[in-house]
C-alpha cells in the first residue's frame, strides 16, 4: 500500500461535521487522483497542506494568520520529502514555538478545501496534536498573535469555517477518548 493509499483510507474514515467538510472530503479524494505530487506547490495551484488543532489542558491554540488576518490553527505547506504528519509538527513549532506531538494513533481529524494566499487552493489535512500547556513563542517572522483559548472562546474567535470542527474537538466524548494526553 502506498502512502497516498493510506492517506485515502484515513480520509475515508473521517465523519464529517457538516456539508462543507463532506464536500472537502470528496474534493480531496479527487485531488489525490491528479497526476504529479499533490503536496508540491510548484506542481499545481491546488495542493494538499497540513495543519494541527493543538490542544492541552489550556484548550486549543489559534493564531492570527499574517496574510489573511483570520484566526486559525497552525499549519502550512508540506515540504519536499515530508509527510503531512511531519509538516503539521514542523509548522506548529514554527508558528507557535510549541513542541506538539501527534496522538497515538495519529488522528486525521478534519479536512477543509479553501482559498490560500496568493490565489491558490489548499486541501488542508487537519490533525489533532497535544502540547505542554506553555505560553506560545512563535519564530521570528511568524505572527506574534498566538494564544490558547478555551473551546467556547476559540469558537467565538476563529474563522467561521472552523466553528464546527472546534466544537467537535471540545466535545467531552472526544476529549475523554484522548485520556490524559490533553493534560501533558
Amino acid at each position: 500500500m502506498t502512502s497516498l493509499d493510506l492517506l485515502r483510507r484515513q480520509i475515508e474514515q473521517i465523519d464529517p461535521v457538516d456539508d462543507r467538510e463532506d464536500r472537502s472530503i470528496r474534493a480531496t479524494l479527487d485531488r489525490l487522483t491528479w497526476p504529479g505530487d499533490p503536496f508540491a506547490e510548484s506542481c499545481h495551484d491546488n495542493h494538499v497542506t497540513a495543519s494541527a488543532f493543538v490542544i492541552s489542558s489550556r484548550g486549543v491554540v489559534l493564531h492570527r494568520h499574517r496574510r489573511l488576518d483570520i484566526w486559525v490553527q497552525p499549519g502550512g505547506h508540506v515540504d519536499r520529502g515530508e509527510t503531512p504528519e511531519i509538516a503539521a509538527v514542523r509548522e506548529t513549532l514554527e508558528e507557535t514555538g510549541l513542541a506538539a506531538r501527534h496522538l497515538e494513533p495519529v488522528e486525521l481529524f478534519h479536512l477543509d478545501v479553501h482559498p490560500g494566499p496568493r490565489g491558490h487552493t489548499h486541501y488542508d489535512l487537519r490533525y489533532v496534536m497535544v502540547a505542554p500547556p506553555l505560553d506560545p513563542s512563535p519564530s521570528d517572522g511568524e505572527s506574534p498573535d498566538v494564544y490558547w483559548f478555551d473551546f467556547v472562546a476559540a469558537q467565538a474567535r476563529c474563522e467561521p469555517s472552523l466553528v464546527a470542527a472546534i466544537a467537535k474537538l471540545g466535545d467531552a466524548a472526544f476529549l475523554s477518548r484522548m485520556g490524559d494526553s490533553a493534560n501533558d
